[in-house]
């Protein structure tokens, strides 16, 4: 029994040291990770947080001093540094990142990819693509690519950027064919005064990417009637109010031109007056207007050029003209068309009426914009890649009144 007692005994004691052992190994742990997240780390996130960025910048310098072996504290300076414009001290800190030998590859391709971050935004293009490019086959390419199509863009370089997008598809990152239409058909629109004929192959090229695109319908139909095919630039556009309705408004003015000079008119009123049922758009609205305007030889005075058509025609208001209008301010509120009504309404005082339809005027200026969803630059243009944040298709066809 005491040699029992014995070995109870040494046991109890191994217990013990096991345990004591274990709390200093979990007090050397919480050593080595206070080391790791300095005072001064946590400082220069409350600075951060507060949106006091020199101070912040001020503490992550001096963790980084403190432990220069700890990468999160140099991306995060690196990043602080790009965010105020000091594009140089960015570069510095990415650079002595990937000089250091004991650097993760997950932790070396992420400080690539801010070097390129670096780079564009201090508009070393040439440094930046090819920092972009050495990220290729590596865990950051999706993200590397996509900026570095944002880059191609930028520059206009169309081709490069339809490989790039090409090699996106199929990364998965994304359906890129609406993107490679447009590439092709900026292409096509440099070509259109020198090789018409290149520049259609370009758009029908664009079209069997996306069928249902309406910029490369719109793009072809006017290229086919620059080239005398005004016959078939009518087909393509009638298509647009077929496949694509929601554009409507950008192909009305196309298709009554086109119909004018082929004398169908009847059947664009036919096509005009079943959109504008589905959707009162006021361009729809005023090219239905010029039509029967055409269509009746007693209004025909409204437009001194019977063979044209204009969305900016500018024509008397009749009594006809003003009951469209009216019905149009049944189904929609709109301050362009109560101007364009108020024309033909006669008053007594014509000066109070000139005043009231200049400050009428004046006021749904505004409203016949097209406004960016994604940044709200607003123009009186419609455009396929807005001019300041450069998105594709963030432009909605209808003007800033209608939406």
């Amino acid at each position: 029994m005491a040699i029992d007692w014995v070995w109870l005994l040494m046991g109890a004691c191994a217990v013990f040291a096991l345990g004591w052992i274990a709390s200093r190994f979990d007090f050397l742990q919480l050593k080595l990770e206070n080391q790791r997240n300095p005072k001064a780390y946590f400082q220069g996130l409350n600075f951060l947080l507060n949106e006091q960025q020199d101070q912040a910048i001020d503490s992550f310098i001096e963790a980084v001093q403190q432990d220069p072996d700890t990468s999160e504290l140099h991306f995060a300076l690196g990043n602080l540094f790009r965010r105020r414009g000091e594009f140089e001290r960015a570069v510095r800190v990415h650079q002595h990142l990937l000089a250091r030998a004991d650097l993760s590859s997950k932790d070396r391709h992420r400080a690539m990819f801010d070097l390129a971050q670096d780079y564009l935004r201090a508009g070393i293009i040439d440094r930046a693509e090819n920092a972009l490019k050495d990220l290729e086959g590596t865990q950051m390419e999706g993200q590397a690519m996509l900026a570095l199509l944002n880059l191609y863009e930028r520059s206009r370089d169309w081709e490069q950027a339809a490989q790039i997008a090409r090699r996106l598809q199929k990364l998965g990152e994304g359906d890129f064919s609406a993107r490679l239409a447009h590439y092709l058909c900026e292409q096509a629109a440099a070509l259109e005064g020198i090789d018409p004929k290149a520049a259609q192959t370009m758009i029908e090229g664009a079209i069997e990417y996306a069928p249902n695109h309406a910029r490369a319908k719109i793009a072809l139909a006017q290229l086919l009637h620059l080239q005398g095919l005004t016959h078939k630039a009518f087909e393509i556009i009638k298509r647009i109010f077929i496949e694509s309705p929601r554009f409507a408004g950008l192909g009305a003015p196309l298709l009554a031109k086109f119909s004018i000079e082929l004398e169908k008119i009847d059947e664009a009123l036919e096509l005009l007056n079943k959109s504008y049922q589905n959707k009162p758009r006021l361009d729809v609205l005023e090219a239905i207007i010029h039509l029967n305007a055409k269509r009746n030889p007693d209004l025909n005075h409204l437009n001194q050029n019977t063979n044209s058509y204009s969305a900016t025609d500018s024509f008397p208001i009749t009594k006809a003209t003003q009951s469209l209008y009216a019905a149009h301010l049944q189904r929609t509120p709109s301050l362009i068309a109560v101007t364009q009504w108020l024309k033909g309404e006669t008053l007594s005082d014509t000066d109070t009426k000139k005043s009231v339809l200049q400050t009428l005027s004046k006021s749904s200026t505004p409203l016949k914009r097209y406004r960016c969803a994604a940044c709200g630059f607003e123009a009186l243009t419609h455009f396929w890649q807005c001019p300041g944040c450069q998105s594709w298709d963030s432009y909605p066809p209808e003007r800033i009144e209608e939406l």
